[in-house]
């Protein structure tokens, strides 16, 4: 049976638990096995570039040694992803790009909302990676810890004013642009009147797409 690995390149293994229940309705009888991981050896959370690059070595050795057909990296800051894709020919999406991808398929601008400030320099270098820069219409920061994410209610207002304002700013559809942000999706979407898109079910749709979404594939070494 095909195998797609989601790796959380943090340490906590309550958002690996989030980022399960987000893919959940990708898993189907006889499809591809969806596995999340959380890397014990990762950051706490990627605030900064200093933990983005703690976590590419990490994530490439994980690769290395666990086989499968397409690999996840679920953090919306896309860590390692050019490094990753040099350890293996199976196919390496980030959250981030794909989450964009599904963005302007949808609309022609989008908006942004991250965890912290420092999170908008790596979103602005995969935008120009992908040559998209000028579809963001905005991004706004919540500035809050991954811990308040993950409760249920603590950062949800500042969430929904978050995609208000890049709605006010032209965004016509809205990426959560981190993992622990997924249980809000729906009252973000509410709150904001356009689509919301989550980043690791993005990615997890290409995943599967790019492997045929067959349960024959089988992996290779």
């Amino acid at each position: 049976m095909a195998r797609i690995l989601v790796i959380n390149p943090n340490s906590s293994e309550a958002c690996g638990e989030g980022i399960s229940r987000a893919i959940a309705p990708f898993r189907f009888a006889g499809g591809p096995v969806l596995d999340v991981v959380s890397l014990r050896e990762g950051p706490p959370a990627i605030y900064s570039w200093r933990d983005w690059h703690a976590a590419v070595e990490p994530i490439c050795r994980r690769i290395e040694r666990e086989t499968a057909d397409a690999y996840v990296i679920a953090c919306a800051s896309d860590p390692g992803i050019e490094a990753a894709r040099s350890v293996t020919q199976r196919p390496v999406l980030g959250v981030f790009r794909s989450a964009v991808a599904a963005a302007v398929a949808r609309a022609g601008r989008f908006g942004v909302v991250a965890i912290v400030e420092a999170s908008k320099a790596r979103h602005l270098a995969a935008l120009r990676a992908m040559g998209l820069e000028s579809r963001l219409a905005a991004e706004a920061a919540l500035n809050v810890t991954m811990d308040s994410l993950l409760d249920p209610v603590a950062a949800r207002s500042r969430l929904t004013d978050a995609a208000e304002a890049c709605v006010c700013a032209g965004a016509e559809t809205i990426i959560l642009g981190c993992t622990g942000m997924a249980h809000h999706r729906a009252a973000v979407e509410e709150a904001a009147g356009v689509p919301v898109i989550e980043p690791c079910q993005a990615a997890a749709a290409l995943a599967l797409f790019a492997i045929g979404g067959l349960s024959d594939v089988h992996p290779t070494t």
